[in-house]
């Protein structure tokens, strides 16, 4: 299990909202202090997509808008690169975690929403499908929103399918995962939209630590059933920064 993460991560300035809660300052501290130090996980720095690696997902109006405001481009473009990073990983049988901000599940092809700016998880997958490496692919998106932006990019793409899993109770939230896990099709890769902030303590008000780990094995079983185990996630919400740590690290500990 991997890591991937940049230093430039932990800057807080590139978002011009107040009320961007992906880019309070520190969110991302108390996550990579568990991963480093609790799970001994081994780090990877990634590069900035390329604007070749924006345009398969994202208009060129909307990259251009984005370009205006250098410091968000920048810190969002890092983001999707290590997205690119965790999909090329999981093709050489190595599973991973990617810490990012900006997320990304909630930008479409010309807007996006919820503190998004490009569809890191899409554009992973695209790429892949583009350099003929991968036909079909799974997307799961526990966040506790769904995944538009993610649907919206790879709508026109049969072979990739968006799951998001959704229950009143942690129960009944495992249980719909489970089934839609059972019900999913062999395919080339399994990505991940792993959002936290329908944690006890945040806007969801349901899911414990342990049920992220419980997550993260029904993950792996899935990959394992797919013979291949190619596997990679990609951090979207998660806001109650006294635990986004130990959660994230739980959820590493079952996808691992």
């Amino acid at each position: 299990m991997l890591i991937i993460f940049h230093e430039a991560f932990h800057e807080s300035f590139y978002s011009e909202d107040p009320y961007d809660n992906a880019a309070v300052p520190d969110r991302l501290v108390g996550m990579m202090d568990a991963l480093r130090d609790q799970g001994r996980y081994e780090v990877r720095t990634p590069e900035p997509a390329t604007r070749a690696d924006l345009l398969r997902g994202h208009s060129a109006g909307y990259i251009d808008s984005i370009e205006t405001r250098p410091l968000l481009f920048n810190m969002a473009s890092l983001a999707a690169g290590a997205a690119l990073l965790g999909a090329d990983l999981a093709l050489r049988g190595e599973p991973s975690f990617a810490c990012v901000r900006p997320p990304g599940h909630h930008a479409s092809r010309t807007s996006s929403w919820g503190h998004c700016t490009f569809s890191n998880v899409a554009l992973a997958l695209l790429r892949l499908r583009d350099l003929g490496q991968i036909t079909s692919a799974t997307v799961v998106d526990f966040d506790l929103h769904t995944g538009n932006g993610t649907q919206d990019v790879l709508r026109g793409w049969p072979q990739a399918q968006v799951l998001n899993p959704y229950g009143d109770t942690a129960v009944e939230y495992l249980g719909v995962l489970e089934q839609q896990l059972l019900r999913a099709p062999q395919v080339d890769v399994l990505a991940v939209s792993a959002g936290f902030d329908a944690y006890k303590h945040d806007l969801g008000a349901k899911l414990d630590t342990e049920d992220y780990f419980n997550i993260g094995r029904l993950l792996q079983a899935y990959a394992i059933r797919l013979g291949h185990q190619r596997r990679f996630a990609v951090l979207e919400g998660g806001y109650y920064l006294p635990d986004l740590g130990k959660n994230a690290l739980a959820f590493c500990h079952g996808f691992e």
